[in-house]
């Protein structure tokens, strides 16, 4: 089975002013990237470390990185650009030490749902059957642009990057949606059709803000993929409106299951929460207690260091997740809701004891809990409800500030209110459902 690596390398000699990647800053062709990949896995390969750890900046540095580590026959540990200081030291120590398969190439850390950060390994196997998935399923093409606005660490950006490599189409990085006009001009000067992945939080926004531009630009997207978070239906509805020509793709994925089901709800049947059938090197069943079991292909190694937590997760060649869903008389899977405390806030799963822990390590803070509020463009955002100790004051500029410093980006809430009290039950326990939408 050819590697990532090998198909940059034919890239290079078939098309090697073909631009591989392109940000605001510049291009990069397949021959001047194949060279630099070269070039850094040379200076790799002496190093003794077995894991290359990097953190995931939106420039060429880090994409020259990751392929280059896999090509000196690194495992390589992407984090994200944010990272704490003290956060990567640990995930340093634990990968360095770790013992692991002799096939791992590749560890990618997420939060899982007891909010303990969890390295999810897998091989180049698991890279090309997710990435054959995807152009088997959605039709990745060479004359094709792929626009990457997510972290390049998160599974949502590198399975884009991974069929793109193998059929040799172009990919446009960029840090988020934080300039709608920026996205749409790149969407216009792209010389061929352009596909891109955005949560539904993202999709909002653009349907909000960037409605005249959509309409403007439909002729030119091929399709869109959206996952890790439910869609609304109107949402969904109205981007049918927006983009009729355009294939709109919703998806079931996790770091540790890869993608395994995919439906275009612009292709006849709108129904929110449906995620489609299992694509070729995937399958999927539900279990006596509704819960979403995955298998395939494409399934994780196991988590790095942590025996006990596979065991728990990966049974039987099968990973059992924590949603539910139930398949349709099509076969296709319908989202039936999620297990547990956990929010997801634009496809981050976030566990709210890890912000209510980093909250309370601020001296002036009392009590809190940080529980899923509405917002009118991001849809789900983390809201943190705060008591200040008696005769104390703080500022939600300084409380925002000082989680920053202890969480990574997306944990940190958007929206704060100081309160007289929280909730708990009789045995001092946050009461999390009183805070439950009605």
């Amino acid at each position: 089975m050819n590697r990532l690596e090998d198909y940059l390398r034919e890239h290079a000699q078939s098309s090697p002013q073909r631009i591989a990647f392109q940000n605001s800053d510049g291009i990069l062709t397949y021959s001047e990237l194949w060279t630099a990949v070269c070039e850094r896995a040379s200076e790799i390969e002496s190093e003794t470390s077995r894991v290359y750890v990097l953190r995931s900046a939106h420039d060429f540095d880090f994409i020259i990185g990751y392929f280059a580590a896999h090509k000196a026959g690194k495992v390589v540990v992407p984090l994200e650009k944010d990272l704490p200081d003290a956060q990567f030291q640990g995930i340093l120590e634990l990968t360095s030490q770790a013992d692991m398969p002799g096939d791992v190439t590749d560890i990618l850390f997420t939060t899982g749902t007891t909010g303990k950060q969890k390295g999810t390994m897998i091989s180049q196997g698991i890279i090309i059957y997710d990435a054959e998935n995807l152009i088997d399923a959605q039709g990745f093409s060479s004359d094709l642009t792929f626009i990457i606005t997510g972290p390049l660490n998160h599974i949502g950006s590198l399975s884009k990057i991974w069929p793109s490599i193998i059929v040799g189409a172009s990919i446009y990085i960029m840090d988020g949606l934080k300039d709608l006009p920026a996205f749409f001009k790149v969407v216009k000067d792209a010389p061929w059709k352009v596909a891109t992945f955005q949560v539904p939080a993202s999709l909002r926004m653009m349907i909000q803000f960037g409605e005249k531009q959509l309409r403007d630009c439909s002729e030119k997207f091929d399709f869109i993929e959206t996952g890790a978070a439910p869609i609304s239906q109107s949402d969904m509805e109205k981007l049918c409106e927006l983009l009729p020509h355009t294939r709109l793709y919703n998806t079931y994925a996790s770091t540790e299951t890869g993608i395994i089901p995919t439906h275009n709800f612009n292709g006849g049947y709108c129904v929110a929460g449906c995620l489609g059938k299992p694509m070729k090197h995937s399958a999927l069943t539900i279990d006596d207690d509704g819960f979403i079991v995955c298998q395939g292909k494409t399934l994780m190694i196991g988590y790095c260091g942590d025996l006990d937590e596979t065991n728990r997760v990966l049974r039987e060649n099968k990973i059992f997740t924590k949603d539910k869903g139930i398949l349709d008389e099509e076969g296709r899977l319908q989202l039936a809701g999620r297990d547990g405390d956990i929010i997801n806030v634009g496809g981050f799963k976030v566990n709210p004891v890890e912000v209510e822990d980093a909250a309370q390590s601020m001296p002036e803070i009392d009590d809190c809990i940080c529980i899923p509020s509405q917002h009118p463009v991001l849809g789900i955002a983390l809201r943190l409800l705060y008591v200040v100790k008696e005769g104390l004051s703080v500022e939600k500029k300084a409380l925002a500030k000082h989680l920053a410093s202890k969480l990574e980006g997306h944990k940190v809430p958007q929206l704060y209110t100081q309160v007289d009290k929280v909730e708990r039950t009789y045995n001092g326990k946050l009461n999390r459902k009183a805070y439950s939408p009605k």
